[in-house]
């Protein structure tokens, strides 16, 4: 396997260095483009085709929530971690519904950014804990579209064992081998497990399981 291909996106020049610099200790992680606004990452998304893309909320002109959308849209395999100083709600949630495939701080510890961009291109969803904690309080408490919090909901003894796996940081792939399905079955067994809970991705769908002692460390 070659390098993760990654693209950094942030309006300041000084952060963008400086991640680049810590990723650049990794040497299965390759710095292959860089960005200062959301129009440039979608080009280099498209032109590029990265693996996985470093995302600021905050930046001029089209921001990183509008970047993440259109290019979750065009080039959908693209993982994109969304990497912000914004603990706002609001953001935590647009960034989800637009595609991200995790949230991340800038306060997080220098030396834990490889691992996530590694978790992230395995497949897994990473979430700043601060941030989880909304998640989990978002899903478990009162739903704003009135349709309940999928307490209720008898799942299946295979899509519990998909969901437990799925909050482990499991991608399909792995799953599928678990358990001796095919990906395509695991992907039908997920999606029927978003439906009847009323999640809307695997970002949600870990947090779901992780709140009723589902989820467990990783073998």
């Amino acid at each position: 396997m070659g390098a993760i291909r990654v693209v950094l996106v942030d309006d300041h020049t000084l952060v963008r260095r400086g991640i680049a610099a810590l990723l650049a200790r990794d040497p299965e992680i390759e710095i292959v483009g860089e960005a200062g606004d959301g129009l440039e990452a979608i080009a280099l998304a498209h032109d590029l085709q990265p693996d996985v893309i470093l995302m600021d909320i905050r930046m001029p002109g089209c921001n990183g929530l509008a970047a993440t959308r259109r290019i979750k849209q065009e080039t959908p395999a693209v993982r994109i971690l969304v990497l912000t100083v914004s603990e706002e709600d609001d953001d935590l949630f647009e960034a989800i519904k637009a595609g991200a495939q995790g949230y991340l701080l800038k306060r997080m510890e220098p030396g834990d950014l490889c691992a996530m961009v590694h978790g992230a291109y395995r497949g897994e969803a990473p979430i700043a804990p601060a941030m989880a904690a909304r998640i989990i309080e978002e899903i478990c408490g009162p739903r704003r579209d009135g349709r309940g919090n999928g307490g209720g909901v008898d799942l299946s003894p295979r899509e519990r064992e998909v969901l437990g796996l799925v909050a482990r940081g499991l991608a399909n792939k792995e799953v599928a081998a678990k358990l001796g399905l095919s990906e395509y079955t695991v992907r039908n067994h997920l999606r029927n497990v978003l439906e009847k809970l009323h999640l809307r991705n695997r970002v949600e769908a870990a947090a779901y399981a992780f709140q009723r002692g589902m989820g467990g460390p990783a073998e």
